[in-house]
């Protein structure tokens, strides 16, 4: 903005000074005004505004870091986010309120960690496993079906993530959780959830929708609804998997919980992993910081000082070089 107002000033200023005469013989009726000089006091005017910026934005850095120890576990959620999550057997629809639900749960978290998955067709990591909760949520609103480019549901291929996903360091107590309609496609996951087992990690299970199923919306023409369709152009119903899930969580040692539109049944599940053993773990935090918004306006300062002393007249040794003397 200051550029621009530069710019529009040393314009108007020659469009003035042409109304006068002409500029070559003006600028000889003026042999002590340099614009060299102009130029740069507006540019150390500049320099000077962004430093105050600068200082009022008050910069910091931790200067004595403290580890603190807390005691929590770690946790991962595995969202299906398959075409299949958009029915609406529970309103507004599968993953809305699943979403919905994982961010109360988020806000429920204290001394814990916490890593988000999505899955369809394959699984992708949305969130590395991290205490870090306000990105956790920011991520979490982001998700939509359209987030995983391969569609199907691949509950395995979200296990296998999900195990790979927690820290190998910590000694942490384990869990993940599974938000599904249970239709897997893959039907490896019972003995994938058997293998996090081994390795220390407590899979739970939890049903999105219905046994009864409902019609997966795909999109909307004139404010109707138009139906996903199978080959043979049938309305295609998805239909909760219990069972599946059910077998899951047993052979993950964990518990399956069935949501409806009364409760989507996360808050048991926390309850189950709070009965985990809570295990210490340390982090490290900045616990004080020293203000440095000092040197930034100290160079304002100077600068503004610089700019105080510098006149707009030529300097005495720059006329006797005579370098800005017209040539005939």
């Amino acid at each position: 903005m200051l550029i621009g107002f530069y710019t529009a000033s040393r314009w108007l200023s020659k469009r003035r000074l042409k109304t006068f005469g002409d500029p070559t013989i003006i600028h000889q009726l003026m042999p002590d005004f340099s614009i060299q000089r102009t130029t740069w006091k507006f540019l150390l005017i500049v320099c000077t505004y962004s430093f105050l910026v600068f200082a009022l934005t008050d910069p910091q850095y931790g200067s004595k870091v403290e580890k603190v120890k807390r005691e929590g576990v770690e946790l991962v959620i595995a969202l299906d986010v398959s075409n299949s999550m958009l029915a609406e057997d529970i309103q507004p629809n599968r993953l809305s309120r699943a979403k919905r639900a994982i961010s109360k749960l988020v806000d429920r978290l204290s001394n814990d960690r916490i890593g988000l998955l999505v899955f369809a067709g394959d699984a992708y990591v949305q969130v590395p496993v991290t205490d870090d909760f306000a990105a956790t949520k920011m991520f979490l609103s982001a998700i939509s079906t359209d987030i995983v480019p391969v569609q199907g549901t691949s509950i395995g291929a979200a296990i296998q993530l999900g195990i790979q996903s927690f820290s190998p360091e910590s000694d942490l107590e384990k869990a993940m959780i599974i938000i599904t309609d249970g239709e897997d496609h893959e039907e490896n996951a019972t003995e994938i959830a058997k293998q996090a087992k081994e390795q220390g990690i407590t899979i739970h299970t939890l049903g999105m929708g219905s046994p009864e199923g409902a019609p997966i919306p795909i999109r909307t023409v004139n404010g109707q609804p138009v139906f996903q369709k199978d080959k043979e152009g049938k309305v295609v119903v998805s239909k909760l998997n219990q069972r599946m899930l059910q077998e899951i969580a047993a052979a993950g040692g964990g518990e399956y919980v069935h949501a409806n539109n009364t409760t989507i049944g996360l808050n048991t599940l926390f309850d189950y992993i709070n009965q985990m053993e809570k295990k210490e773990m340390e982090s490290r935090i900045y616990s004080d910081y020293n203000h440095q918004y000092q040197y930034p306006l100290a160079l304002a300062l100077l600068l503004i000082i610089i700019e105080l002393l510098i006149g707009n007249r030529k300097s005495k040794w720059a006329k006797r070089l005579n370098i800005y003397k017209i040539k005939a």
